[in-house]
C-alpha cells in the first residue's frame, strides 16, 4: 500500500478495517480482511476522481470481494442469486444495469458490476439519465472484476467487453448488445437507458421472479 497516507486516510482505513472485522467476525481472519482492504485501496489510489473518498471506496470494494469470497468458500448461508454486470469502463452500461437491478429486486437478489478497463468516474450523463427514473448512481464508482467476484456470480451479463470478459464453466452468460453511452448526450443516452431497463426486467423475471 502507498506509504504516503495522510493521518486522516490512515484513521479512515483503520476505522474501515474495524467495521469489516465486525461484519466478517468468525468468517475471515483480521489478516485476510486487512489484505483485501489495502489491496482495494491500492486498486483505486492511482485513478480515483476524488482522492479523499479513497478509504470509503476501498472499504466498499473490499466488502464486495469478501462477500464474494465467503460465498465461493461456503462460509455464508445467503442463497440469494448473484448477477454480475460487466462492460469496459464500468462507467455507464453496467452501472445503469446495476441501478435498475437493485431497485427492481429490492434486496431479493445481489447485484455487482465491473469493468475490463475501469474509468475514473461514472458517466455524468448516465447519472442524470438514471436520476430521471428516480435511481441515484452518483455514489457508484468504476471498479474491476476480481476472481472471487466472478466465481461467486450465478449470472454474468456482458456488454461490450468482448474477449476481455471472464469465462468460467458452469456460469449462465448473457451478452447484451447495448450501445456504448460514452460521448452520447442526455437525449441519446435515454434510449440506451430504456433498452437496459427492458433487458434487466426480463432478466429478473427469469432469475428472480419473486422480486417482481
Amino acid at each position: 500500500m502507498n506509504g504516503d497516507l495522510s493521518v486522516d486516510q490512515q484513521l479512515a482505513l483503520t476505522t474501515a478495517a474495524s467495521r469489516l472485522q465486525d461484519r466478517f467476525s468468525g468468517v475471515f481472519s483480521v489478516e485476510t480482511i486487512e489484505r483485501f482492504l489495502y489491496h482495494s485501496y491500492d486498486e483505486f489510489s492511482g485513478r480515483a476522481a476524488v482522492p479523499q473518498w479513497l478509504p470509503l471506496l476501498a472499504e466498499r470494494f473490499a466488502l464486495q470481494r469478501l462477500t464474494a469470497l465467503a460465498r465461493v468458500e461456503g462460509r455464508t448461508d445467503d442463497t440469494r442469486p448473484v448477477v454480475l454486470f460487466l462492460c469496459v469502463h464500468n462507467a455507464g452500461r453496467s452501472q445503469m444495469a446495476l441501478g435498475f437491478f437493485e431497485q427492481l429486486t429490492d434486496g431479493a437478489a445481489i447485484g455487482w458490476s465491473g469493468g475490463s478497463e475501469p474509468g475514473g468516474q461514472v458517466n455524468p450523463a448516465a447519472v442524470l439519465a438514471m436520476a430521471e427514473r428516480g435511481i441515484d448512481i452518483s455514489r457508484e464508482f468504476p471498479k474491476p472484476w476480481t476472481e472471487e467476484v466472478v466465481r461467486a456470480a450465478d449470472v454474468i451479463v456482458t456488454m461490450g467487453c468482448g474477449d476481455a470478459c471472464p469465462v468460467l464453466p458452469g456460469k449462465r452468460y448473457e451478452d447484451w448488445q447495448v450501445a456504448d453511452p460514452e460521448g452520447l448526450d442526455l437525449i441519446e443516452l435515454r434510449a440506451v437507458r430504456d433498452d437496459i431497463e427492458r433487458r434487466v426486467r426480463q432478466l429478473i423475471a427469469d432469475v428472480v421472479p419473486v422480486a417482481l
